[in-house]
């Protein structure tokens, strides 16, 4: 396994985790680790993707530009989220962090071919978690 951080050629890393676990045409899959209180810093996605809870956790997001951590997951074990990048551009750089008092570890799988929607959609998930803006 190699461990990869690099930035884009737009400025941004696109590395959505600390590990890379495999790779080929289709998929990237990569881990992200956090302790309590640690934040996996800006990065900006590309891709549609799966985002895999294999414990439950806590974390926040917070957009560039924006003041507060807006985003909560409240995560159980399984809890899946999928979502749309779309073709016409990459999503809002964001960062994450652990809200929680025990380490999390969550999966991404990036989808290498191009979205089948041109457009960013919400984000869906299989109800084993919720996705919130907190208050």
């Amino acid at each position: 396994m190699t461990t990869v951080r690099q930035p884009d050629g737009h400025g941004w890393p696109s590395a959505p985790g600390d590990t890379l676990l495999f790779e080929n045409e289709r998929v990237r899959v990569w881990r992200m680790t956090l302790e309590p209180g640690g934040m996996f810093d800006f990065h900006q996605h590309r891709h549609d993707h799966v985002v895999i809870w294999l414990e439950a956790g806590v974390s926040q997001a917070q957009e560039l530009g924006d003041r507060e951590w807006g985003l909560v997951q409240d995560a159980e074990p399984g809890f899946v989220l999928y979502k749309t990048v779309g073709t016409t551009g990459p999503m809002r750089p964001h960062r994450i962090r652990n809200d929680g008092d025990r380490a999390t570890t969550h999966v991404i799988v990036e989808l290498l071919e191009p979205s089948p929607s041109q457009e960013e959609k919400p984000w869906v998930h299989n109800g084993h978690g919720s996705l919130r803006r907190s208050p």
